[in-house]
């Protein structure tokens, strides 16, 4: 049998039913998702080829069709209104990494402060891809055959207008809170930070909890001792003793500035006058 072309109308699309506190995309016109790992995302679904379903999916999206989306470990579910009365079941698969493979991305962004301090502030940055690279696996999908996609419509074509709908929520989820996207490559926020963070403190002097009234007497005092050095400070201005600041006025080192001054300070000291 021959598979059928439900863009030929076969199958009537017709309006779908209205949903009372469906979940709207925030975007009302041009693109869906404002940072580069939803544009990332994105990039993903578009290279699926979807014609018109692309856009009746960002319609869907935007009007508020999708009852309920969930991000979990490996799979995305959604509830989706078309235009039959019972909602359509949507589920976006996508392989969570093992245990081993978590470990050795967390060594690799342990290995750059400038990733931990990102995420640990709750961003993505945007090099972050090349870490995972470089463990031979890749943050988002590649493609089509990386996902596994699922919906109860009756259109055959995969993916169809419900799920490309989801997929535009999905990515401002993400848009919101870009730890969903390793969420469902199986670490949670918690999970993640908690091994850099701790990584961090290691590095990091250890603080102690004493009350800062049982330090006042060595609260003001170097950590280091300082080797004094009385000859140099009774036959040279202080400002000779410091290293040479690249300031200029008018042309003039700033210390050769400042000597005069430094000169007329000791002179009235010797003197005794104010």
């Amino acid at each position: 049998m021959n598979k059928r072309d439900f863009s030929s109308g076969y199958f009537p699309s017709g309006s779908p039913l209205a949903v009372e506190g469906g979940i709207k995309a925030r975007s009302t016109r041009g693109a869906i998702g404002t940072s580069w790992w939803s544009g990332r995302f994105i990039e993903v679904l578009q290279s699926f080829g979807l014609g018109s379903r692309l856009q009746r999916g960002r319609a869907y999206a935007r009007k508020g069709q999708v009852i309920s989306l969930d991000v979990n470990t490996a799979m995305v579910t959604a509830s989706v209104q078309g235009s039959r009365p019972r909602p359509y079941s949507v589920r976006i698969g996508l392989q969570a990494f093992s245990q081993a493979q978590w470990q050795q991305i967390e060594m690799a962004l342990a290995d750059d402060a400038w990733y931990v301090a990102s995420l640990l502030d709750g961003n993505m940055p945007e090099d972050i891809e090349r870490v995972f690279e470089t463990v031979g696996l890749s943050l988002f999908p590649r493609g089509k055959r990386d996902l596994t996609m699922d919906c109860n419509c009756p259109d055959w074509e995969v993916p169809c207008k419900h799920l490309a709908a989801a997929f535009y929520l999905l990515a401002e989820r993400f848009d919101e809170d870009p730890f969903r996207i390793l969420a469902w490559r199986g670490r949670t926020r918690e999970q993640l930070l908690g091994p850099l963070e701790g990584q961090r403190d290691e590095d990091e002097p250890a603080q102690t909890d004493t009350p800062l009234e049982e330090l006042l007497d060595s609260f003001y005092q170097s950590p280091q001792q300082i080797t004094p050095r009385p000859e140099r400070l009774s036959n040279s201005l202080l400002i000779d003793q410091l290293p040479q600041v690249p300031l200029k006025i008018r042309s003039k080192e700033l210390n050769s500035v400042l000597r005069p001054i430094y000169q007329r300070l000791r002179d009235s000291s010797d003197s005794g006058a104010d």
